[in-house]
């Protein structure tokens, strides 16, 4: 295995120490070669960097780069007397030739040449085994946020120099947003960003959150297991849940980090409910409530036949997720992702017992979601106490609120409030869910569509009566779900 060296060990300590190979994987291949520069500036070391296209060149002197091949420059290495650095841009499929992977070992081993450090820099290294145990893996640091505001205010004054003076204009709070948006990426990629959030309109403000967001889970997500749900849904668009509301409300201020150090961040909540509540809603709402954006995992595309594949999966998704901190991460129906099973050899184990692990030791700001319609199908160690900050649980509306409902999908279609008594058709559709309430309106909007008519007071009762909701259908399972939660749950209206 490759050793590690974390963001917080120095580059030039290793340098210092003459490490003989280091291997550098990342996308900021010009970032790499500025922080050896960095690195080596109280250091009389010469600084080489080589790529197949351009040669050999010396960066600490005014020099013109010398074509060489790829095993040229393993014997330039080896000839060189004084003591250099010497990094190889996209050099490890060269080493798939026995002669050349002989070489850089001699070289790595110091056979015969002095004690250079020889730095593998690539977009993705394969490091041969021959060479593991002396190759140490270094990662840059990520821009911290006084560097992506530095990187921000940048773009903005280039902006103005390309356009006749133009001031960029730029809103405090929502610099402050894009900087803490940006954080997880590299500077490049934060960089061209920042450059066409401010060239779409030339202002920073609340307006480019969703499209910062949705461009950083772009460059991040690789393994499409995750899926970036960034919509406009606030609270405001949610009926009912009103202890739900609150609760998000008192601990925004703790989760966006701008409250006193002894409350510690929110975690997470699970959302148990009958289905076609809207606990998909409350969720997307969530992140509307955080200000933040909503991350989906899509468990069921974790699940890979091959052995590793899927425990990898998870890993990738929740790495991933960490990046685009601070965010709201939503499982949906999380009963099926853990369900276990004799026949799949331990792996929904492995999973459960990955994640929950990753739930108690996560530091990134990420709150957690889960939605639920079955919750003797959860395993218990995912419901004790301090997996989840609370269990909420979202029941059939009740009247007040299927007023409230039926207010909202009539506004919605634009059609006026005021030719309906909602008040007798939120006492028709006592038992109904939000999802049959909006089943509804839109079945009745086909029955005045097939009579040439508007849509009146009769269709939707007609509608309504002729309905069998689930609470009725399954009416053993939802009341038997109802019971349980009672004394188990918190309501979320």
């Amino acid at each position: 295995m490759l050793s590690v060296m974390n963001e917080h060990q120095d580059l030039a300590a290793l340098l210092r120490a003459e490490t003989p190979l280091l291997a550098l994987e990342t996308q900021e291949e010009m970032e790499a070669i500025a922080a050896f520069q960095r690195a080596l500036q109280q250091s009389l070391k010469p600084l080489y960097v080589w790529s197949i296209t351009t040669g050999l060149r010396r960066l600490d002197m005014d020099a013109p780069a010398r074509p060489m091949s790829s095993s040229e420059v393993l014997d330039t290495i080896t000839q060189t007397q004084q003591k250099s650095v010497f990094l190889l841009l996209d050099y490890t499929p060269f080493l798939k030739y026995v002669v050349t992977l002989r070489q850089m070992r001699e070289i790595a081993l110091r056979h015969g040449s002095s004690a250079h450090t020889v730095a593998l820099v690539g977009a993705q290294l394969e490091i041969p085994k021959d060479l593991e145990s002396l190759a140490v893996n270094f990662k840059l640091e990520l821009p911290n946020e006084q560097e992506l505001d530095r990187i921000v205010r940048e773009e903005a004054s280039q902006y103005s120099r390309e356009n006749a003076g133009k001031r960029v204009q730029v809103h405090a709070s929502a610099l402050k947003a894009v900087v803490r948006n940006l954080k997880g990426l590299g500077a490049s990629d934060a960089r061209r960003i920042a450059r066409r959030i401010i060239a779409a309109d030339g202002m920073i403000t609340d307006a480019d959150l969703p499209a910062v967001a949705k461009a950083k889970f772009d460059l991040l997500n690789k393994s499409g297991v995750l899926s970036f749900e960034y919509e406009p849904v606030g609270f405001n668009d949610v009926a009912g849940l009103r202890r739900l509301k609150r609760w998000i409300e008192q601990r925004r201020a703790v989760f966006l980090g701008s409250a006193p150090a002894q409350l510690d961040p929110p975690k997470g909540i699970l959302l148990l409910g009958v289905q076609g509540t809207g606990k998909s809603l409350a969720a997307k709402a969530t992140a509307g409530g955080f200000q933040v954006p909503l991350l989906r995992l899509d468990m069921g595309s974790i699940y890979n036949k091959y052995h590793g594949e899927t425990e990898k999966n998870l890993r990738q998704s929740l790495s991933q997720a960490e990046l685009m901190a601070p965010c709201v991460l939503w499982i949906d129906e999380i009963e099926k992702a853990f369900a276990t099973s004799s026949s799949d050899d331990g792996v929904s184990r492995r999973i459960l017992g990955y994640f929950l692990t990753w739930m108690s030791e996560r530091k990134a700001k990420i709150f957690l979601v889960a939605t639920a319609n079955a919750i003797d199908q959860l395993p218990p160690e995912l419901l004790r106490k301090g997996r989840f900050d609370e269990i909420f649980f979202v029941d059939l509306p009740s009247f007040e609120v299927r007023e409230e409902l039926l207010r909202v999908h009539l506004q919605r279609r634009n059609l006026g409030v005021e030719n309906f008594d909602l008040a007798a058709l939120a006492l028709a559709s006592d038992g109904f869910s939000g999802a049959e309430i909006e089943q509804a309106i839109v079945a009745s909007l086909y029955a005045a569509h097939g009579e040439n008519s508007a849509l009146d007071q009769r269709h939707l009762l007609d509608e309504i009566r002729q309905t069998r909701p689930l609470s009725v259908v399954m009416a053993e399972k939802v009341a038997s779900l109802r019971a349980w939660a009672a004394e188990r749950t918190v309501p979320a209206d």
